[in-house]
């Protein structure tokens, strides 16, 4: 008889920052200055979205998008799904109460 293991997967949502920092700034040698000025934005702003401190506008996805060849949607998906899956984890009792309307057949 076969055993089944179920990996139970516990990583905290991934920050759109993350991914600029991981994927983007550090495997092309980008610093962030380099970025913000290509881009046309204070330096500050992609220091603070690759730090995690704050997240992707729709301004910033449309700059990082054309600058590093992705779509604006992106970066914006990213930006989505951390904030729902975050909200998800902090929020999930609250959720869990809230009664769903029943709809007529």
């Amino acid at each position: 008889m076969a055993v089944e293991l179920e990996i139970v997967t516990t990583l905290p949502p991934m920050h759109p920052g993350e991914m600029l920092r991981e994927e983007f700034l550090k495997p092309l040698g980008l610093s962030p200055g380099r970025v913000a000025r290509a881009c046309g934005i204070p330096r500050t702003r992609i220091e603070r979205i690759a730090a995690e401190k704050v997240g992707i506008t729709g301004d910033s996805a449309l700059r990082l998008g054309r600058f590093f060849g992705t779509s604006p949607e992106f970066w914006m998906n990213l930006q989505s799904r951390y904030e729902i899956e975050t909200a998800r984890i902090s929020a999930a009792d609250e959720i869990d109460a809230i009664p769903q309307v029943e709809r007529a057949a």
